[in-house]
């Protein structure tokens, strides 16, 4: 998913400045505003995701929780995250803290199914 929001944040960044700056992306990406920004923030946020859904799959992989209950888990966490990068888009507060709250719900159930 952070791939995808950086797509969709290269579209909007080129829309608001008219070409992509090579040289210094990161100070254009500093310029954006409206939903190029909350795009790259989408991004960055899905960054720190990843990197906790990758300990808590490898957590219940390695403690035998039984697949579907992971994969159930699993799924519920994707989808969150994918509603929290829309709704971050689209500039929904409120409904992007509550798919966040489920997405770290999700996490948690990971690890405690694998405890």
């Amino acid at each position: 998913m952070p791939l995808a929001w950086h797509c969709a944040g290269t579209v909007f960044r080129y829309r608001q400045f008219g070409a992509i700056d090579n040289d210094h992306p990161r100070l254009q990406q500093a310029q954006l505003t409206g939903i190029g920004a909350r795009a790259l923030a989408a991004q960055q946020n899905s960054w720190e995701a990843l990197a906790m859904f990758t300990p808590a799959v490898l957590t219940a992989q390695f403690n035998g929780v039984t697949a579907g209950h992971a994969v159930t888990a699993s799924i519920l966490f994707i989808a969150a995250r994918l509603a929290y990068g829309c709704f971050y888009l689209v500039g929904l507060s409120s409904l992007r803290t509550l798919s966040w709250i489920i997405g770290t719900g999700a996490l948690i159930w990971l690890f405690v199914l694998a405890v």
